[in-house]
């Protein structure tokens, strides 16, 4: 795969008079073209960052323009593909650019498929690991020692509530999300005595093209079903990481009792609940 970014002058993606300024702390939020990761570039911008604003598709750019209409700061945007490792390379040549110490960053970036894992496509199979765990690996390797050496900075890894559970039907992305919350869980521990923490934020089935992507709208239970606000999830995650917090729910009531629910639950029956949500004609 290749990878393409915006150019790194000093006005790309800025109007010439958007100067960072020093007081302004600097985020970063990835997959932040629309859904989740935009509403939550959309919490940080309104909570006075300064911010960098990555994804792969073009709408990242009308995206930043939207922001930065919404803002007295800096908004640059990154046109990226993550699941290649020069685009994480790319991206973090970005954040280092300006020489600012990075205080937060949102590794929103991921996506699903569903259908029989015998039927999916291995490709599309492969690039959900590609973008959810490896990109995020990739960059977390890197902002962390940054952010350990400066002994400061917070950290958002987008998990899921579906992190919690085998996923019939959707078994690559479940099984990603199950190791993004490891992965957080491991590394909170690691960095408990220092001055950088990191936060899990476990959205259930939100409004967001996610299942039109995944080719799940149309013909599943969850598709179709009523889903939460994404704007909620964002508020609600960019909340738990800027108090601290090691993980927060996202979403409803019926969200917040599904996760609770599944605490108690055998993995066995949890399977069946998810094939009851996600399996292709269950929506009929």
């Amino acid at each position: 795969m290749t990878s393409e970014t915006t150019s790194l002058s000093a006005t790309d993606g800025a109007t010439p008079t958007d100067t960072p300024r020093r007081d302004r702390p600097l985020a970063v939020v990835t997959g932040a073209s629309s859904g989740i990761g935009l509403e939550l570039a959309r919490q940080f911008v309104n909570h006075h960052f300064d911010l960098i604003v990555a994804a792969e598709d073009d709408e990242v750019a009308v995206a930043a323009a939207v922001l930065r209409a919404e803002s007295s700061g800096q908004v640059e945007h990154v046109q990226v593909d993550l699941r290649d490792e020069q685009g994480v390379a790319d991206l973090y040549a970005r954040i280092r650019a300006g020489g600012r110490p990075l205080a937060a960053i949102a590794l929103n970036a991921g996506h699903g498929q569903g259908g029989a894992f015998i039927d999916t496509d291995l490709a599309d199979e492969l690039s959900i690991i590609d973008l959810n765990i490896t990109s995020t690996v990739r960059l977390a390797k890197l902002v962390l020692r940054d952010m350990v050496a400066a002994d400061e900075g917070r950290v958002l890894v987008t998990s899921s509530i579906a992190s919690t559970m085998p996923g019939s039907f959707q078994a690559v992305y479940n099984a990603s999300k199950s190791f993004l919350q490891s992965f957080t869980e491991a590394l909170q521990n690691e960095l408990k005595d220092t001055g950088v923490t990191l936060t899990s934020l476990m959205p259930g089935p939100t409004e967001t093209d996610f299942f039109e992507r995944a080719d799940m709208a149309d013909d599943t239970k969850v598709g179709t079903s009523k889903k939460d606000d994404p704007a909620q999830v964002a508020q609600q995650g960019f909340e738990a990481l800027m108090a601290g917090k090691a993980r927060v729910v996202g979403g409803g009531l019926k969200t917040k009792v599904q996760e609770a629910a599944g605490k108690a639950m055998p993995d066995r029956l949890k399977a069946a609940m998810h094939r009851r949500m996600a399996e292709p004609g269950s929506g009929d």
